[in-house]
């Protein structure tokens, strides 16, 4: 299963490295939402064409659809809804569909909160054509039984949750159930919300792994990720010019196999 054929109706490939808004795109002021803007369109320009956002991030969503608004059938769009009732989910669905142009290739239900009744919704907007593909998300290990459930249930055809070296909870069940359901999955939090990129560890020489493309810290950690074949797209989120195009790189294959990711997640967890 690959990311694209999880998204049903979308006719894009779907980059492997895509991009998150959390935190970074919950901007307001002229200045700020044209660098939003700018990042945006470095990533484009660079390959990447998968953005997600949620209501949960402030005013990404709306950042975001504006500045995707002028390359909006080149790219993926893939946020959320989090609500505590279905009237208010309703609002949020109306108001991000307005955003992205009366469409949302990938809907997800964000930390599966009220799932039952914004599942129903969302089948809704699917059946129109306004939602290509509906996913649900968690970051916790604690809601990852939950999180089978909604898996198991048929109704969704995506996941998205943390994966790094120090976050490796969903390898032991959640991985190995979206491969046997054919699930996509999309990989938030890949440098542990800053933690693993605040320094670049003392041993990691860059020129061992020169043949997978990798010259920077950030871009081994992101092929860490997706040298796992159950991982489809990986969003980092970033304020900073140029590392959208350093982060896209890391998306093309070679892919680290076990020797290296071995290596990669001792340095990643060594004191």
């Amino acid at each position: 299963m690959t990311l694209r054929r999880a998204l049903g109706r979308t006719g894009l490939d779907v980059s492997a490295v895509g991009m998150g808004t959390w935190r970074t795109f919950d901007v307001s002021g002229p200045e700020a939402t044209a660098h939003a803007a700018a990042l945006v369109a470095e990533a484009v320009a660079s390959g990447t064409n998968f953005f997600d956002s949620s209501p949960m991030y402030g005013r990404a969503e709306q950042v975001l659809g504006d500045a995707l608004a002028p390359r909006r059938d080149e790219v993926v769009v893939a946020t959320k809804v989090w609500a505590k009732t279905a009237e208010e989910g309703r609002a949020q669905v109306e108001r991000a569909l307005a955003w992205y142009g009366g469409r949302v290739e990938l809907y997800q239900i964000h930390n599966l909160v009220a799932w039952p009744e914004h599942l129903a919704l969302l089948e809704g907007h699917l059946e129109a054509g306004a939602v290509g593909a509906i996913g649900a998300t968690h970051w916790d290990p604690a809601a990852f039984g939950e999180l089978e459930r909604v898996m198991r249930t048929g109704r969704i055809t995506a996941v998205q949750v943390p994966y790094n070296p120090l976050e490796r909870e969903v390898e032991e069940r959640i991985l190995p159930l979206a491969d046997e359901l054919g699930l996509g999955v999309v990989v938030m939090r890949p440098f542990g919300e800053g933690g693993l990129t605040a320094r670049t560890p003392a041993g990691f020489d860059p020129s061992r792994y020169r043949d997978f493309g990798v010259t920077t810290w950030a871009q081994a950690l992101l092929t860490w990720v997706l040298s796992d074949p159950r991982c489809h797209c990986v969003i980092p989120a970033t304020s900073r010019s140029g590392r959208p195009s350093e982060n896209a790189a890391a998306g093309d294959p070679p892919f680290f196999g076990p020797h290296e990711r071995d290596e990669i997640a001792a340095l990643a967890t060594a004191p």
